[in-house]
């Protein structure tokens, strides 16, 4: 028969034992409900898919239009997004910005919102997360700092390549410096696909380099004329006149077939059978100074 003291060392090393199961049962348990939190957290930042809108969408470094762009994308291209940014852009999985205004979620959540934009230095990539943002083989042309821009075409609708920056530089000792212009012609080639070179080069053809009476009196810098035969139009701002230039074009010419430069300018000029080539000139030049300024 057992001592009571014997009893009470007995009892005392059940109670230490079972104190010490009760602490793995439940530090297992926490440990699953902790993965298991995890694995649902994870469910729920997964890239959302969005399909672009704009013609020719480029892809940039960073969230800004000053950015270097990465590559071009055209429209209907499918992307994987993981954030998107308080200033509207989206951040694309693996690498790469777009602007929220031209892409739409697609039968899924949007991404995730941050409620600020990363800092313009991007961190570098490892070489095993450098994924394509796009869900859907395409045909985008990659674009570098060093790169050359793509050289213009006969076909109206086509990426330009240009930059907010090379813009404004082909606008320096012009009438059209310092206007604010050189977002609305980024943005009708993102919206209506209509190439920036093209563009620039009939606003220089028909303003005079911006210094003609309609474009200086009108603000009306291609040379537009009303429906009414009243006259040329006049606008608030010269950005509302190059806004209507993309419009009239992508619905009264391309929407209608005129899809090159010398089946536009039969139309739109049908006075001056040399339109089309004075329009090329200007672009040709244009071209090769945007080039020079990347030796």
């Amino acid at each position: 028969m057992l001592s009571n003291r014997v009893r009470a060392i007995l009892s005392m090393c059940f109670g230490f034992a079972l104190v010490i199961a009760l602490g793995l049962f439940l530090g297992t348990s926490n440990a699953d409900a902790a993965a298991a939190s995890s694995g649902s957290q994870e469910k729920e930042l997964a890239p959302a898919k969005y399909e672009t809108t704009a013609y020719y969408l480029n892809v940039r470094a960073d969230a800004s239009a000053k950015s270097k762009i990465l590559k071009v994308v055209k429209r209907g291209t499918i992307l994987s997004v993981v954030e998107k940014l308080e200033n509207g852009w989206l951040k694309l999985e693996g690498k790469g910005y777009v602007h929220g205004g031209y892409a739409e979620p697609v039968g899924e959540p949007a991404a995730p919102e941050k409620k600020s934009a990363p800092k313009t230095a991007a961190k570098p990539v490892p070489a095993a997360a450098k994924k394509t943002a796009a869900v859907r083989t395409v045909a985008a042309t990659s674009m570098t700092a060093k790169s050359e821009p793509h050289k213009p075409f006969d076909k109206v609708q086509s990426p330009s390549g240009l930059t907010a920056e090379a813009i404004e530089a082909l606008f320096k000792g012009t009438g059209l410096a310092n206007q604010g212009l050189e977002k609305a012609i980024m943005e009708l080639e993102d919206q209506y696909g209509i190439n920036a070179y093209f563009t620039i080069a009939v606003m220089k053809l028909e303003s005079g380099n911006g210094t003609s009476k309609v474009a200086k009196t009108r603000n009306n810098l291609f040379g537009l004329n009303s429906n009414n035969g009243t006259g040329y139009l006049r606008f608030k701002t010269k950005v509302d006149s190059v806004k209507r230039f993309g419009q009239l074009i992508s619905k009264n010419y391309i929407g209608k077939g005129y899809t090159t430069i010398e089946k536009i300018g039969r139309k739109y000029c049908p006075a001056n059978s040399k339109w089309p080539g004075l329009v090329k000139n200007v672009i040709n030049r244009d071209y090769k100074r945007v080039l020079s300024s990347r030796e």
